[in-house]
């Protein structure tokens, strides 16, 4: 399967696409022809992300690539996936907060309510450990920031798009991870106790990879293929660079990992499955460990019952 037949005329949602890895993966899939629903938190990021789609799918023979800004409502809703109507080579701003679960959920809503089918899911925003030094920060809801970030959102984002991924079966779900994991103490998820930039991380990024692998239990592989990768080690990515480190890859290299996990379920690729780059590995340990991974299940669904409780501020 190459990448044109496995995104032209579908509907691509990639989160944190205004910047490095997410923002790369947005252009490449609208020229290839899909219409992609560009997320972020700046609205003039986002809109020169979607700029630059409408340019490169005009030199691609896609025309203007028509597209919607910002939460303006004025889009067409995406049916069919063939055809102009479809959005092929084109792009749509959204903007959320992911720091702030009900941000995800307006988010959520305004997908369902604007998009009938979603074919591919690409859960890549997420926050590096920082600079050097960094201390201990909390999203809007009170949570450690990069799990609240790196893995909760996404997994609240996904759970709400279920039901319109699996009527637009066969669709795909990307968990864009890393090599660097590290298990959970489930006795301080929110690291409370002795805070470590490089264990915030890592723990955020095994929690993704738990559950892909919980995801791909659940799921029909038909309907819904689930996959999680490190699509490369240290890419050229304002991340990189903010904790820093020099870049030993490219971004290019880490879009072609994402487009080869994209394509793996024609190739007999079997759904929850763990890459490094292009290649099957094997990811830490607890994610393996199902009762790891229901402790996990658990406690992600009591934090997003507290943040979305009413009455909450």
């Amino acid at each position: 399967m190459t990448v044109r037949s496995a995104v032209a005329g579908r509907t691509v949602l990639i989160t944190g696409s205004t910047d490095g890895l997410g923002r790369e993966l947005a252009v490449r899939l609208a020229v290839e022809g899909a219409r992609v629903l560009v997320h972020g938190r700046d609205a003039g990021r986002a809109e020169e992300v979607r700029d630059r789609i409408r340019e490169a799918t005009a030199g691609a023979g896609f025309g203007s690539g028509a597209d919607s800004g910002p939460g303006s409502g004025s889009g067409p809703r995406s049916g069919s996936r063939s055809g102009a109507g479809a959005g092929c080579g084109s792009a749509e701003v959204l903007l959320a907060d992911l720091a702030d679960l009900r941000a995800v959920d307006r988010l959520a809503d305004e997908i369902l309510a604007r998009h009938d089918r979603l074919d591919v899911l690409i859960n890549n925003a997420g926050l590096g450990g920082g600079p050097p030094g960094s201390a201990r920060q909390e999203s809007a809801d009170g949570y450690e920031l990069r799990f609240a970030v790196n893995y909760l959102a996404g997994y609240r984002l996904t759970r709400r798009l279920l039901p319109l991924l699996t009527r637009s079966a066969p669709a795909r779900v990307v968990n864009v991870a890393s090599v660097g994991q590290q298990a959970l103490d489930f006795t301080d998820v929110m690291l409370e106790r002795g805070y470590d930039r490089s264990r915030a991380y890592a723990q955020s990024k095994l929690a993704q990879i738990m559950f892909t692998f919980d995801l791909a239990d659940e799921l029909d592989p038909a309907a819904v293929f689930v996959g999680a990768l490190h699509p490369a080690t240290y890419m050229a990515t304002t991340m990189v660079r903010e904790a820093g480190v020099a870049p030993w890859s490219t971004v290019e290299e880490g879009v072609e990992a994402v487009l080869h996990l994209l394509a793996a379920s024609a190739r007999g690729v079997p759904s929850g499955r763990y890459f490094n780059g292009t290649e099957e590995s094997r990811a830490d340990a607890q994610a393996y460990d199902a009762q790891a991974r229901r402790r996990l299940r658990e406690l992600s669904g009591d934090l997003v019952a507290r943040a979305l409780a009413p009455g909450r501020a």
